[in-house]
């Protein structure tokens, strides 16, 4: 039987653990010996204030303005898109209906006969207009498939304003002058046609220049029209 001194395994310093100065020259921190179970182990302790991976310094702030921003501005346009297709289109086109779908008739009668039958002329069909164009806007397109919102407020507007557009150059035929009232409609008719240019432009991104043009010139061919058919 082995005595008890020559049981417990002898310590022989390996390779590894003789070069304990020149690792720990590399590493920066000190290397400690450890025998466990027989086998010897290094183990570097590094100097306190050593910068290791949980406590490195954190690199420079991420920069969150320009995402922020971005994200705002994209939903401004989407509010803005949802904007113009539920509410500034449907306006629009009443608008324009009602101005100009409402020339021809209204001069017809002041030429052919009195200002007051004009008026009531121009109030019939702006009313009726106005009826005419809420329930086609409404009844074509329900919103579900164009994501233009509901289809009674789209209605809605588009029947107000166009019965707005054409009541407005009705007025002037309150004046029993034929002529007077006639230059006053058509002032207020040149008042419209700039209101509708001016909305093109900024909400629909067309020329000022453009979109006069092209309104007054509609307008002037409807009025045209009228003056033509009252003069027969």
């Amino acid at each position: 039987m082995p005595s008890h001194r020559y049981s417990r395994p002898r310590y022989r310093p390996s390779t590894h653990a003789l070069d304990t100065h020149s690792s720990s020259s590399r590493t920066g921190g000190a290397r400690t010996l450890v025998s466990v179970g027989g086998a010897t182990t290094g183990v570097t302790f590094m100097p306190a204030g050593t910068p290791t991976a949980s406590t490195a310094r954190p690199g420079p702030p991420m920069q969150r303005g320009a995402g922020f921003a971005d994200t705002v501005l994209g939903h401004i346009e989407v509010d803005e898109q949802a904007f113009v297709l539920r509410y500034v289109q449907p306006g629009l086109v009443g608008l324009i209906d009602g101005t100009l779908s409402t020339l021809a008739p209204i001069f017809a009668v002041a030429l052919l006969s009195s200002t007051h039958a004009a008026l009531l002329v121009g109030l019939a069909t702006a009313l009726g207009a106005g009826i005419s164009m809420g329930l086609s806007e409404a009844l074509s397109d329900d919103g579900g498939q164009t994501g233009r919102g509901s289809a009674l407020t789209r209605g809605s507007i588009t029947g107000v304003m166009t019965t707005v557009g054409g009541v407005f150059h009705a007025l002037p035929f309150f004046i029993s002058n034929q002529a007077a009232a006639l230059v006053c409609a058509a002032i207020v008719v040149a008042i419209e046609l700039a209101v509708i240019a001016i909305i093109r432009k900024r909400y629909l991104e067309v020329s000022l220049r453009s979109s006069l043009i092209q309104v007054v010139f509609g307008g002037v061919l409807i009025v045209g029209v009228g003056l033509w058919l009252g003069g027969l």
